[in-house]
């Protein structure tokens, strides 16, 4: 089972939730953190990190002496990662590539006539993986992050690396980036189940609507867990009633809670009685009660 965990906006406690539901189960799990820009699933899980390796995708290299400037490369890119430049006059010209807009997708190696265009591996980010056992003895926890290159545009490759790791010996949590564009999208896709986490604000409300439209297009089972919920107003409660969306955790504030995160400790190790709560979530979602 793939359970992934996301929200509409940052800072509603995502990670939070993903971390503790991973050391929870208590069976093999997979924690796989797709928030390639930002990790920091590790900060609470301690893994043991035993394998890296560097992320890649091909861009274009033009061989000018076989290029003829036909555009055609131009013409077939999606994403406008290749300008072609011909003078009327001599015939002559030259091809721009601009690597942070490619997606590496090969369509102008592909489709260019004169086979001037080859693909170089370009550097975007690296992967981790290791096990959580060391910091965790009771948990077996196989732990994945992805890390994306300062100046990177586009997040997409290194999740789907990420992703690669999944194995179905194991359930698989995904902490999933905030936000409702492309790199959540390429985090949650596939999932079995999708939680959205959300606060009691209006901001909160805001985003969680917009992530709620992704998930349906998905066509994704979902539900709604609402971290700090004696917080706020009941706006949050009311929309999730009326769309007849599974509100299948509350956790309230709580000050032992919020201490133990800035000491990068799970709220399992402050409040022990959270693992049955988080337990049940576990159970619920692999039964089917809240599809």
């Amino acid at each position: 089972m793939i359970i992934s965990v996301a929200s509409g906006k940052g800072g509603t406690g995502k990670t939070t939730v993903a971390v503790n539901l991973a050391l929870s189960i208590r069976e093999k799990v997979q924690f796989l953190d797709c928030d390639v820009e930002e990790p920091n699933a590790h900060i609470f899980l301690k893994p043991a990190i035993e394998e890296k390796r560097q992320v890649f995708i091909p861009v274009p290299e033009i061989d000018e002496l076989k290029c003829t400037y036909c555009g055609k490369c131009r013409e077939v890119c999606a994403y406008g990662a290749v300008a072609v430049i011909k003078s009327v006059d001599s015939g002559k010209g030259s091809v721009l590539v601009f690597p942070n807009l490619c997606h590496g997708c090969g369509s102008c190696s592909y489709f260019c006539p004169q086979q001037a265009i080859k693909e170089v591996n370009k550097e975007v980010g690296e992967i981790e993986a290791g096990y959580v056992q060391p910091a965790f003895p009771n948990a077996d926890v196989r732990f994945v992050h992805g890390r994306l290159n300062i100046g990177e545009a586009m997040a997409p490759p290194v999740i789907r690396e990420v992703k690669k790791y999944v194995v179905r010996d194991r359930i698989t949590i995904i902490d999933a980036p905030p936000g409702t564009s492309c790199p959540v999208i390429t985090s949650i896709k596939d999932s079995d189940f999708c939680l959205l986490v959300t606060e009691p604000t209006p901001f909160g409300l805001n985003d969680l609507l917009l992530a709620v439209e992704v998930v349906r297009k998905l066509s994704l089972p979902f539900g709604v867990v609402i971290n700090r919920s004696d917080l706020g107003d009941d706006k949050t409660e009311t929309y999730c009633q009326k769309e007849d969306i599974p509100v299948i955790m509350r956790i309230p504030f709580q000050k032992e809670i919020a201490v133990a995160y800035s000491h990068g400790k799970t709220i399992i190790e402050a409040v022990p009685s959270y693992q049955v709560k988080f337990q049940e979530l576990y159970r619920g979602i692999a039964e089917g009660n809240f599809s």
